[in-house]
């Protein structure tokens, strides 16, 4: 398949079993690896590119074998993820996705879906997939793609944003969204829905699997 990314990063989640994200694993011509991804992806047949971490979680057998492309980044500050994300970054890719970012424990999830919000403005585009569906943050106003029917929830990190919704079956009119769960299971009208923001709202939008849920 045409890939739509430049570079896959895999984190130490759930390791995807469905179709979709498993296309885009294997079409991706570089994949960087959390430390503890290395082993899953190794037991799937693929080889990373490069595993980045503190290597708390990677076992000893996948040192030796990619001691070539390890690279330890010791910041306890931040996470696995985030340390591999901005490696992507700082190799020039443009157009991230992340895999394995969600399932085991929720802690992490969560946190790693929020960070979306964090790494937007470093990459033309960065995605999260799972599964389940596909995390999408939204800095500003944007249009996203969509197909009728599709489920769509929206988180609002900064509460003191407003936002405008259109295209959407439960419309939002210049609302601050003050909890996680007001947002949430609504439903796309067509094959677009609007999303309007102040200038201080950003937002982490989640679009339910199908054949066309990735923007």
């Amino acid at each position: 398949m045409e890939t739509l990314y430049d570079c896959v990063v895999v984190a130490n989640g759930s390791f995807p079993q469905t179709a979709r994200p498993l296309e885009f694993l294997e079409a991706t011509p570089v994949i960087i690896a959390c430390d503890g991804a290395a082993q899953k992806l190794h037991e799937w047949g693929l080889v990373p590119t490069a595993i980045i971490g503190d290597l708390d979680s990677i076992p000893p057998a996948m040192l030796r074998l990619y001691a070539d492309r390890i690279h330890t980044v010791e910041d306890q500050e931040i996470n696995d993820l985030t340390k591999a994300v901005r490696f992507a970054h700082s190799c020039g890719y443009r157009n991230v996705l992340i895999i394995g970012a969600t399932g085991l424990r929720e802690d992490h999830a969560l946190g790693n879906i929020s960070l979306l919000a964090d790494y937007a403005s470093m990459f033309d585009k960065i995605e999260m997939i799972s599964d389940y569906g596909c995390f999408v943050p939204v800095l500003q106003t944007s249009a996203l793609q969509s197909r009728p029917g599709q489920q769509i929830s929206i988180f609002s990190l900064y509460p003191c944003g407003e936002i405008t919704t259109e295209g959407l079956r439960w419309p939002i009119t210049c609302r601050r969204l003050t909890s996680w769960w007001q947002g949430t299971l609504n439903e796309a009208s067509g094959t677009e829905f609007t999303l309007t923001l102040s200038p201080d709202a950003r937002l982490i939008v989640y679009l339910s699997s199908g054949e066309n849920y990735l923007t």
